[in-house]
């Protein structure tokens, strides 16, 4: 599995005092369709922090539900990709954080759920929905989201390369 480490403030792994551990999935389709949740104006794959209690496995199958209704099975998720940040003074000053963020492929036809979604305040009061995607069209409706807040051009540019990797490793000859 690849790991790509970004670490504009130069730390030290023995600098690192904090850990935070995210999961996302591509939830991909046999039409090649993408689920992603859209927020307050952002595209995000499904996915969220891992608890101190669970495994990365059990953390992506829990989000997965909670946000898309759709229960699968640990099988299902297949470890493809992990983003890590090094991140100084984070979430405060003195602490020094590793953001590791996990990124799990399905390949399901399953559909969402909106009654077994499990929504936080934060997601409600966003207007979280969801919405499929062709593949052959997301990097241009993220990049076409990038001027519709602040918060899209870090967001867009982690999805399209997460993206990049996947077309790179599962869709070579389609």
């Amino acid at each position: 599995m690849k790991i790509i480490l970004y670490n504009r403030d130069k730390l030290k792994e023995q600098d690192i005092n904090n850990n935070i551990k995210k999961v996302k999935a591509l939830l991909i389709t046999s039409n090649k369709e993408i689920l992603l949740g859209f927020e307050r104006q952002t595209y995000q794959f499904p996915g969220g922090h891992v608890e101190d209690d669970e495994n990365l496995i059990e953390a992506i199958q829990r989000e997965v539900k909670e946000e898309t209704g759709i229960e699968l099975q640990k099988d299902d998720f297949k470890p493809f990709f992990e983003i890590k940040y090094y991140i100084k003074d984070y979430p405060k000053i003195g602490i020094n954080s590793c953001l590791s963020i996990n990124y799990f492929i399905v390949h399901t036809d399953k559909m969402y759920d909106l009654k077994k979604t499990n929504y936080t305040k934060y997601e409600k009061e966003g207007n979280f929905e969801l919405r499929y995607i062709p593949l052959d069209e997301i990097e241009n409706v993220l990049k076409e989201s990038i001027g519709w807040n602040r918060v899209n051009k870090v967001i867009v540019a982690e999805m399209l390369e997460v993206l990049v990797e996947y077309k790179n490793k599962y869709m070579v000859n389609s």
